[in-house]
């Protein structure tokens, strides 16, 4: 966490600890050790924060957030209006109990719906999305398109990325409105963790109407 002031290494500490204690009646994530969890939860959210700061100021969104990472680390570092999504409303009600314990709700928002149905409900407001071990990168593309607005930043965290996967996105690149603008790979503290990220920029509105039926972006992907 270099670089964070004391206060914010704070949050994000007692965040952590705070998930790993729901962890133990309700499956927020398989990892039970807190030094684990601080490699693979934080130090691994955190490792995208220089990617946050480069998309455009305003509101940020986590795809398929979980337990909370990256995005609960992200908002804190950042400071940025955030909204945590993922349809597992278990997960998302006890998320929300955290943030609100450690008075981050005026800041920290959960949505416990498919991304594609907010899609339709804040098209084009978000400036910048993460997803991390969520989906090809093509998947997350088309979910991705109609929530951002122009200019706005996709971060994709991906522990492998064949060449294939790759090559597949940049194929649709036209067609879905972003273009690749970063892709730096790195390793985490431990020098054996390999983490790759990966940032597409909508630059103009799709040649599809987006989104697609739910499901239907996994189903049958472009």
């Amino acid at each position: 966490m270099k670089g964070l002031n004391a206060d914010r290494k704070v949050l994000i500490d007692r965040y952590l600890e705070a998930i790993l204690e729901v962890n133990k009646t309700l499956n927020l994530t398989r990892i039970e050790d807190s030094e684990e969890a601080r490699l693979l939860h934080v130090e691994d959210s955190l490792s995208g924060l220089e990617e946050l700061k480069a998309a455009p100021d305003g509101l940020y969104g986590d795809l398929g957030s979980g337990g909370g990472f990256p995005g609960v680390p992200l908002a804190i570092a950042s400071g940025r209006q955030t909204i945590l999504v993922d349809s597992v409303k278990k997960k998302m009600a006890a998320v929300a109990s955290v943030v609100d314990e450690l008075g981050l709700a005026s800041q920290i928002d959960t949505y416990d719906g498919r991304i594609e149905d907010l899609a339709v409900e804040r098209a084009g407001q978000f400036s910048a999305l993460t997803a991390r071990a969520l989906s090809r990168l093509s998947v997350l593309m088309e979910l991705a398109s109609p929530l951002l607005k122009n200019g706005g930043h996709l971060i994709c965290y991906k522990a492998q990325l064949s060449d294939e996967e790759l090559e597949h996105a940049l194929s649709l690149q036209k067609y879905l409105g972003m273009k690749l603008v970063s892709d730096r790979a790195f390793l985490l503290s431990d020098n054996e963790t390999a983490r790759r990220i990966v940032v597409f920029e909508k630059y103009k509105e799709p040649g599809l109407k987006l989104p697609r039926r739910v499901g239907l972006a996994q189903k049958k992907p472009l």
